[in-house]
C-alpha cells in the first residue's frame, strides 16, 4: 500500500514537472531546475524528492556523453536503483533524452542541484546519495571509465563533497570485496575495536530507514540497501580476516 501511494505520487509528479519543461531540448537542463523550483515551491518535501530524482537522471544522461557511449548494463543498473512506476518508463525515458541532448554543460546544472537539494547547502547527504547512485550506473558495464571518474569528482566537487568522503564513496565501487579495509574507511593496522567502531558508524549513518529523512525518494532505497549490503559484506571478511589470525 505505502509503495502503492508512492508511485502514485511520483506518477502526479512526473506529469507536472515534465508540463513545466515542454519539449526544447536546447535548454531542457535549465527547464527542468525552474521547473522544480517553482512547481514545488510550495511543498518542500516533494521538491526534495523531485530534486533527487531529476539530478539522477540528468547527470546519469550527462555521463553517458562522458564516454560517449550508453550500454544496456548501465541502462539495468539505472532502472535497479531507480524503482519507477512501469507507466512511467516512457516520461523517464524522455527526460532522460531532453538531458542528453541539451546543449548546457553539466557543471552549472550541478551547481543548482546542489542548491537545491536537502537544506540547499552543499555537501548535505542527500548529495552524496546522488553521487554513490551515479557510481552505481558507472559500474555497470564492469569498468569505471577514466572520463567518468573524472566526471564523478567533479560532482562531487560541486557538491562540497570533500576528497576523504569522494575517496570513501570511490573505494566502495572501484575496490569492493578486494578491499574491505577500503570500504570502511580503516586501516589493516587498526585495532578491532576501532573497526567495529567505524562499521557501526557508516551502518547508522546509511541506514535505508534514516534517508527517507534526508529527502532520498523511496524509488532509490534498492541503492541504500546495496550499500549497506557492502558495508556489512567487508566488516564480516574482516571480522573472519582477525578470528583466524
Amino acid at each position: 500500500m505505502i509503495f502503492d501511494f508512492a508511485c502514485e505520487q511520483i506518477a502526479s509528479f512526473w506529469d507536472k514537472l515534465l508540463g513545466a519543461i515542454g519539449d526544447a531540448a536546447g535548454n531542457a537542463l535549465s527547464s527542468m531546475v525552474e521547473a522544480v523550483r517553482t512547481v514545488f515551491e510550495g511543498d518542500p518535501e516533494t521538491r526534495r524528492r523531485v530534486s533527487f530524482s531529476v539530478a539522477i537522471i540528468a547527470l546519469s544522461a550527462k555521463m553517458a556523453k562522458a564516454d560517449g557511449i550508453v550500454t544496456n548494463a548501465e541502462v539495468d543498473a539505472f532502472r535497479s536503483i531507480f524503482d519507477f512506476p512501469p507507466e512511467e518508463a516512457k516520461n523517464v525515458a524522455r527526460l532522460y533524452n531532453l538531458a542528453r541532448q541539451d546543449v548546457a554543460g553539466y557543471e552549472a546544472y550541478a551547481e543548482k542541484i546542489a542548491k537545491m537539494c536537502g537544506s540547499g547547502t552543499k555537501g548535505c547527504p542527500v548529495l552524496e546519495d546522488i553521487v554513490d547512485g551515479l557510481f552505481h550506473i558507472a559500474k555497470a558495464d564492469g569498468l569505471i571509465h577514466e572520463k567518468e571518474l573524472a566526471f564523478l569528482a567533479r560532482i562531487a566537487d560541486i557538491f562540497g563533497l570533500d576528497e576523504d568522503r569522494f575517496e570513501l564513496v570511490s573505494r566502495r565501487h572501484l575496490h569492493g570485496e578486494r578491499d574491505p579495509y577500503g570500504v570502511l574507511g580503516v586501516s589493516p593496522s587498526d585495532d578491532f575495536a576501532t573497526i567495529r567502531k567505524r562499521y557501526r558508524a557508516l551502518a547508522s549513518e546509511h541506514h535505508p530507514d534514516r534517508l527517507h529523512a534526508r529527502g532520498v525518494p523511496v524509488e532509490f532505497h534498492a541503492a541504500a540497501h546495496q550499500r549497506m549490503a557492502t558495508f556489512n559484506a567487508a566488516y564480516a571478511a574482516i571480522e573472519k580476516e582477525r578470528r583466524a589470525a
